[in-house]
């Protein structure tokens, strides 16, 4: 990428808020196509930083599902969540878009010496649909991030990121110059555990007492612009 950091943006409750609707309703109907699982079977698990597919686990676990056989059909759920959400998905999210965002990442990327990527638990082709559908695409260049459909596992996105946002020399992005930036306490585990920076939002629906792990705790677009200069970039 040749730039001087690499910004690491969550979808759901950092760029937009209030757009999980129809990724929801993709994702149970992905677990009924797969596991003949219903609603009436599907109960609550805690969903804010969590990728779509431990989501998925949990919930099937609940109903009853065997281990080994939801890790036999996870590229089934992945694919049926996908198709799903490509029909479910509203024509216009914009006024989904948090405020300030759009200003703050035509900002950002207009320096040009800033990297705009992705870090959700989102499958990469709902996280793609969703932000195009929200006007925010442009602003994320196909082949960087990381996405749910990744790894299960939150915590190992921002390494993939890294990877994939190779500095000159063709090694992983450096950890030192990388800042994730979410609104759950899992986004800011995820940062600690690759040992990257971190700036956390309460635009999602955790306060900043929960948030408290991160460098900065901010409350609005223009926080994470003042956060971003104090951690030097």
């Amino acid at each position: 990428m040749g730039v001087g950091h690499l910004l690491l943006f969550d979808i759901d409750g950092t760029l937009l808020l209030r757009a999980a609707e129809a990724h929801k309703h993709a994702l149970y109907e992905a677990l009924a196509k797969v596991h003949h699982v219903g609603p009436d079977r599907i109960g609550e698990v805690p969903t804010a930083g969590r990728t779509d597919l431990e989501i998925a686990r949990h919930l099937l676990l609940d109903a009853g599902v065997p281990p080994d056989r939801i890790d036999a059909h996870l590229d089934d759920v992945r694919d049926a969540a996908c198709e799903a959400y490509a029909r479910l998905c509203p024509p216009d999210l914009s006024d989904t878009v948090a405020p300030g965002m759009p200003e703050l990442l035509a900002e950002l990327r207009d320096r040009g010496d800033v990297g705009l990527a992705l870090v959700t638990g989102n499958l990469e082709p709902i996280a793609r649909l969703k932000l195009s559908r929200a006007g925010l695409g442009e602003f994320f260049p196909p082949g960087q991030g990381g996405f749910g459909s990744d790894d299960e596992d939150r915590t190992q996105l921002p390494a993939v990121a890294r990877e994939r946002a190779v500095d000159g020399n063709l090694a992983a992005f450096p950890r030192d110059r990388t800042i994730v930036i979410g609104d759950t306490p899992l986004d800011v585990l995820c940062a600690r555990a690759d040992g990257v920076h971190c700036i956390a939002i309460t635009t999602g629906p955790h306060g900043a007492d929960e948030l408290a792990g991160a460098d900065a705790v901010v409350g609005d677009a223009r926080g994470v612009a003042d956060a971003l200069r104090q951690l030097g970039v």
